[in-house]
């Protein structure tokens, strides 16, 4: 097992984080709950602090405490079964009980914010909004027809051409809303001039990332495991706009960079690429390193370091529009087909994967698109029917079970092929 020194400096810097910011509230300062696919940099250039919904999903469920909130969340009359990913972060304030909290529990928010994907989301968000308190403001989501080829070619600069004008006017008029209510509802002033500055340490973050990405594309044998890559790209990705967001992308950028410079690998004998598609299996986190010395299988690309360099890079002279080009197709990018799958197939090829590990649970949208289309592409995907913070229904070897005999009969005789 490899642990990158990036990795673990996020980590620590995280806890601290968290520790200061329940200081801060308890001082009386507002606090926000956002969506991972909400525009956080508002909140960043208005210096009202926030928390990621599903960042903090991820803790609860990494602590083993995901059951718990799961029945906590269901003695309140709500389904334990639908959106458990968003839900998660509810118990803490529907049952409050410190002792079963992680790291001390999270402060209740005063403002939550997100994009209103479904209905069963938009139904966690508005018992939210009956928390005293706690206010929920909503963004629409919007769909266009037209998609364009290879969206993550425009999306730096063209990003107009790529998303259309109907899309983004919405958007921005939306986000000029929720600037608006902020400064009404906490005192703070919106400056365009911290916003801009905001918005330049993001692309900055972004480029370092997109340079990361393309060095663990086209190493052999890949130079780090993916448990630490979604630490050293995510706790970064949540404290965007800031100048430890810029300096931790740079420095896991150069601590790959030395290891590929090195031939450094994750210490097997790389046999298989392969690709995880989905979000992280936060109950099961060694799942990813078990097939490593079994079968020479390296996970080698997750989405967190891929849409980190594809998904968020916004140049413009209008920084709020260059916001709303930023989020107005996140989800889609990430579950929409053709949007997803074009881009699922491009990362396939860029990273040379012989195989695909794809995780189907209800909530995300475009699943059956995404899996035909790798194997269309002649990219061999195995289906794991699960919930990646709801442990119930797929334990641990039964996944394991179907991944061995994948591997075995599909990846491992391709990838002998392909030598």
């Amino acid at each position: 097992m490899t642990r990158l020194d990036s990795a673990r400096r996020a980590t620590r810097h995280q806890r601290q984080w968290f520790e200061d910011l329940r200081a801060e509230v308890d001082t009386g300062l507002p606090l926000a709950l956002v969506n991972a696919d909400a525009p956080q940099e508002i909140f960043r250039a208005m210096g009202i602090p926030y928390v990621v919904n599903q960042w903090w999903a991820s803790i609860i469920t990494a602590k083993r405490l995901g059951q718990d909130h799961l029945r906590r969340v269901r003695a309140h009359g709500y389904p334990d079964d639908s959106e458990q990913y968003n839900a998660l972060p509810l118990a803490g304030v529907l049952h409050p009980d410190p002792g079963s909290e992680p790291w001390g529990g999270l402060p209740r928010p005063t403002i939550v914010l997100g994009e209103t994907t479904g209905d069963a989301s938009r139904k966690v968000f508005d018992v939210w909004d009956e928390q005293p308190g706690t206010t929920f403001y909503a963004l629409e989501s919007a769909a266009e027809n037209a998609v364009p080829a290879n969206w993550w070619e425009l999306m730096p600069h063209r990003w107009e051409e790529a998303i259309g004008s109907d899309r983004l006017d919405l958007l921005v008029g939306e986000l000029e809303g929720l600037i608006r209510f902020l400064e009404t509802t906490t005192g703070r002033v919106f400056s365009e001039t911290r916003f801009r500055e905001v918005m330049d340490l993001v692309n900055e973050q972004e480029e370092w990332n997109r340079r990361t990405r393309d060095l663990v594309a086209a190493a052999r044998p890949c130079p780090i495991e993916v448990t630490d890559s979604i630490p050293s790209v995510m706790v970064p990705q949540w404290h965007r706009g800031t100048a430890w967001g810029v300096d931790a992308a740079k420095a896991f950028h150069d601590e790959v960079a030395e290891r590929v410079a090195a031939g450094t690998g994750v210490g097997v004998d790389e046999r298989a690429r392969l690709m995880w598609i989905g979000r992280g299996l936060w109950f099961d986190l060694d799942f990813y390193r078990r097939f490593q010395d079994s079968h020479g299988a390296v996970f080698v690309w997750s989405m967190y370091l891929a849409i980190a360099a594809d998904g968020y890079l916004r140049y413009g002279d209008d920084p709020l529009r260059a916001l709303a080009a930023r989020f107005a197709t996140f989800s889609d990018q990430l579950y929409t087909p053709p949007w997803s799958v074009e881009w699922y197939v491009k990362e396939a090829r860029h990273h040379g994967v012989d195989g695909v590990v794809h995780l189907v649970s209800d909530d995300p949208r475009g699943s059956w698109f995404t899996t035909r289309g790798l194997e269309a592409a002649g990219f061999p995907v195995l289906e794991l029917h699960a919930d990646n913070v709801d442990a119930r229904a797929s334990d641990p070897d039964t996944l394991d079970r179907h991944v061995r005999e994948w591997l075995d009969s599909v990846v491992a005789p391709r990838a002998a092929g392909g030598r």
